[in-house]
């Protein structure tokens, strides 16, 4: 049986990462930063509490077994501008979560990802795109998901025997993505579901959307 890890599972896309891989016949190791509310543990996962914010608890942290797929999911909105100190010190808090953690959280399971031939997924988005920005704002969240392209096109170069690759999961109606857009969560997952159903090892990895399409940079 194959072995899943995600984090940011109390919610949103994380919940129903885990909602759609246990109901496949995956076990699924689902991280939390506090408490797990009852809709996820009723999923039959094995919760643990893992804050991203918590660098030395991320570079630690291990699966205990091989693992298939890691599929780092959590991650935080920030300011929408800086222009004081308690501001930037907002935006240095999202890179932490948004950029750092995922990548130390990457390298601290490799072995065990290489020990199951696996694969490394981060939760990206469009939104991290240089080349599709016209419109500006929300500065710590485009910026540090940019980051993060950046460090998970570092780890692919850096591990061409894995597929790894960034995905963009669309504009969904979570907490983040608000009530009123296109992609419901159902959607979104089984589409990312497809996709690194599909991904093989290649130079440098990818950056997809939910639907398989390549994201521009």
């Amino acid at each position: 049986m194959p072995t899943l890890l995600v984090t940011g599972a109390n919610r949103g896309l994380g919940l129903e990462f885990v909602r759609q891989y246990r109901a496949a016949g995956w076990d699924v190791i689902a991280t939390v930063r506090t408490e797990a509310p009852e809709e996820l543990t009723a999923l039959g996962a094995e919760v643990r509490q893992l804050d991203m914010g918590d660098a030395a608890a991320v570079s630690r942290f291990a699966a205990g077994r091989p693992l298939d797929l890691l599929i780092a999911n959590a991650g935080t909105y920030g300011p929408r501008d800086a222009d004081d100190a308690a501001s930037a010190r907002e935006w240095l808090d999202t890179f932490a979560v948004n950029t750092v953690a995922p990548y130390l959280l990457a390298k601290a399971v490799l072995a065990e990802v290489r020990a199951a031939g696996g694969k490394l997924v981060v939760v990206s988005t469009r939104m991290g795109s240089l080349a599709d920005n016209d419109s500006g704002g929300f500065l710590a969240y485009r910026s540090s998901k940019t980051a993060l392209n950046m460090a998970w096109k570092t780890l692919a170069l850096a591990n061409p025997d894995l597929a790894v690759a960034m995905l963009h999961p669309g504009w969904v109606q979570t907490r983040m993505g608000g009530a009123s857009a296109p992609v419901t969560p159902d959607d979104s997952i089984a589409g990312m579901r497809k996709v690194i159903e599909g991904l093989r090892p290649t130079a440098g990895g990818a950056f997809l959307d939910y639907q398989g399409k390549t994201v521009p940079w």
